[in-house]
């Protein structure tokens, strides 16, 4: 007999809107013993049915929703039809790269599940319990889908722990090659799908880093969190006068020298700073530099709402400071990839952070992540890359 969650009086309203997460705090009763991942109903006080969802006791998401369709069934034929939906919305983009998300979690309606391409390299990451207790289903409908491609698993997010799941890294289908390249907007790059962030690469940033290439002619341009350089290898290839790139880590720095030389862009052209940003931003300031387009891509500062307001000070310390290196008619391309991290809100902090440094900047565009990671309406949570393309006016 299936599970059932009921809920609180007037704690369905969100559901009722089709928002896809139940909170452990809306239940007021659980009717059977539903093991994590278990496919249970969700009803309200009444006893009206409202979704389909995966249960999860140890997350504060008690359950995320497979569907709200109650003649609905969760089994491998459910996914493969969510898994198609997916794939013919990518085959609509028209994305200029052989890699790109097939699959966005709750975008797509598969709760916990992502899953990226490289080239014939397929990396599955699997967040939630529900995701993880039809992980062989899943591993089987990729390799019907794409026979032939190797199915690397990096199931190693920290919000994993929150499910009360172990991490989990390592090859599901073949194996991968000694070196994994790709092609994104006629430049290439190498990835490491067993040891990079994320699954490998930054995907979403695609369409603002050629954004960036395109704005970089004569400029100097300043690359801070750099990772393995996508922005400086775009700047360099939109004719940038000079590029300093910042980066802490090592081997990230290393891979991003690397992919300047293997696209054939010129090295003399090039800095590099292995440091901290935060420090290297005062350094820049204190000397007198000057930039004609700052790129500031930190990493996450904020998973949860939380930590905005610690969040908050580290996004407006790096925005002043590099607002100051600035001159007019310069530009600032600032990102923000904390969920806890409103976009109203990341505005407001680098609004905060110009006057304090005593310049005028204007929205040029204000920037977000690539379409094969879409946002729905009913998902607001989805949309968590937020950015800013700034010009200084004064």
């Amino acid at each position: 007999m299936t599970a059932t969650l009921i809920l609180k009086p007037g704690r369905a309203k969100s559901l009722l809107r089709r928002h896809p997460w139940v909170f452990n705090g809306a239940i007021a009763q659980v009717k059977g013993e539903p093991q994590a991942g278990e496919t249970v109903a969700v009803k309200d006080s009444d006893g009206a049915f409202l979704a389909w969802a995966a249960y999860s006791a140890k997350s504060q998401i008690a359950a995320r929703v497979w569907s709200f369709r109650e003649t609905d069934s969760i089994d491998a034929d459910f996914l493969r039809a969510r898994l198609d939906a997916a794939l013919a919305y990518r085959d609509g983009l028209r994305i200029d790269s052989d890699a790109q998300r097939l699959v966005y979690g709750e975008a797509d309606g598969l709760p916990g599940v992502v899953v990226d391409r490289y080239g014939e390299v397929l990396v599955l990451q699997l967040t939630a319990a529900g995701a993880e207790s039809w992980r062989d289903t899943l591993v089987e409908l990729l390799a019907e889908r794409f026979p032939g491609s190797v199915l690397f698993e990096r199931s190693d997010a920290e919000v994993r722990g929150l499910e009360g799941l172990p991490a989990k890294v390592g090859p599901l289908r073949g194996e991968l090659p000694p070196e994994l390249e790709i092609a994104e907007h006629g430049l290439r790059f190498r990835v490491d799908v067993a040891h990079g962030h994320k699954t490998g690469f930054y995907l979403d940033q695609r369409d603002n880093r050629r954004l960036v290439g395109r704005r970089a002619e004569g400029r100097d341009v300043l690359n801070c969190f750099a990772y393995t350089g996508g922005f400086t290898v775009h700047a360099l290839a939109g004719g940038a006068a000079s590029v300093l790139t910042v980066e802490s880590s090592r081997e990230s720095m290393e891979l991003a020298r690397r992919h300047v030389a293997m696209n054939g862009l010129p090295e003399d052209k090039c800095d590099w700073r292995e440091t901290d940003v935060f420090q290297e931003l005062r350094r820049l300031r204190d000397a007198g530099r000057r930039f004609g387009l700052v790129v500031l891509d930190p990493p996450k500062f904020a998973p949860t709402h939380q930590m905005a307001e610690k969040a908050a000070r580290g996004y407006k310390d790096i925005n002043l400071n590099a607002m100051k290196l600035i001159p007019p008619g310069g530009l600032l391309a600032t990102f923000s990839c904390s969920g806890g991290v409103s976009l109203d809100l990341f505005q407001k902090i680098v609004a905060g952070a110009a006057w304090d440094a005593g310049a005028e900047f204007r929205i040029l565009a204000r920037l977000g992540q690539a379409a094969d990671h879409p946002v729905s309406l009913d998902y607001p949570e989805g949309e968590y890359l937020k950015g800013l393309l700034l010009y200084r006016a004064a």
